[in-house]
């Protein structure tokens, strides 16, 4: 088996901004870029694949002993495990990501901003941070905080173009204090019912997340350029968050999808200019 070619098409599968970003990166690394991004996509996924909560807490710990070497052959994990010895990634962030990603399992909704912006760090942000270690070959000073600003807008980008999806499973990644705030709750998100509550919500976690997108590309300034493919697939954002926060949109049905052709091109563009 090829492994680098199987963990691509995982993420090729799962995530097309993290795939053409990978493809970006210097050759010799893809492999291990794609391993992280595998696991990634893997852990993201959980809920559509098991039945019952359970079943998805069992198989994050299965993650948690195949990257200290109990991997029972798995491609991915062997090779992410070899990664993790080879640069030297800090084992506790993908502790962290996995942790974090309990709360995918179940119905809870996310109590409060604060919270969301704590689980958008040990999930997206982690991811980017660890990808830029691989890249530049250890810690680059100054990417922490930009993989922070950075994962914190991606992850609220995704969460609001895909709550039709969420909301349908019955989750509500969307502060509840903030609902409250805006006199709805997650029932109403549940249940189907856009409310002017709902919207107004939505353009307040917009503003969020273009303004930890903006420090984030701040932060970078300076920063190593070996590890802009860890950065590229927040060049999407922009146009992601204007689609967003379309007030033609409903936010409980209407999934946002760029073309794919479109999200090459800004990927690559950025690639070029040296900045996402």
């Amino acid at each position: 088996m090829d492994v680098s070619a199987h963990c691509a098409a995982i993420v090729r599968a799962g995530d097309r901004d993290l795939y053409l970003s990978d493809l970006l990166a210097p050759q010799g690394i893809r492999a291990e870029l794609f391993a992280l991004h595998a696991f990634a996509v893997e852990v993201a996924s959980l809920r559509d694949k098991v039945k019952e909560p359970m079943l998805g807490e069992i198989r994050l710990q299965w993650w948690r002993d195949a990257l200290r070497g109990d991997h029972g052959g798995s491609p991915v994990a062997s090779t992410l495990a070899l990664a993790i010895a080879r640069r030297g990634l800090p084992i506790d962030a993908f502790d962290n990501v996995l942790q974090a990603r309990i709360f995918d399992l179940y119905d809870d909704p996310m109590p409060s901003i604060g919270d969301y912006e704590g689980y958008a760090g040990d999930t997206a942000s982690a991811i980017i941070q660890l990808g830029a270690i691989i890249l530049a070959g250890g810690m680059s000073a100054g990417t922490a905080t930009a993989a922070g600003y950075a994962g914190v807008a991606q992850s609220i980008t995704r969460m609001l173009a895909d709550l039709p999806g969420s909301a349908a499973r019955g989750q509500c990644f969307i502060p509840a204090d903030r609902l409250a705030a805006a006199g709805t709750s997650p029932d109403d998100l549940r249940t189907g019912r856009t409310t002017a509550g709902l919207r107004a919500v939505v353009q307040e976690l917009v503003a969020v997340a273009r303004e930890r997108l903006t420090q984030s590309r701040d932060s970078l300034a300076g920063v190593d350029k070996a590890v802009l493919p860890a950065f590229l697939p927040i060049a999407v954002l922009e146009s992601d968050l204007k689609a967003v926060s379309s007030p033609a949109r409903d936010p409980l049905r209407d999934v946002v999808t760029l073309s794919p052709l479109r999200r090459q091109w800004m990927i690559w563009r950025a690639a070029r200019r040296g900045r996402p």
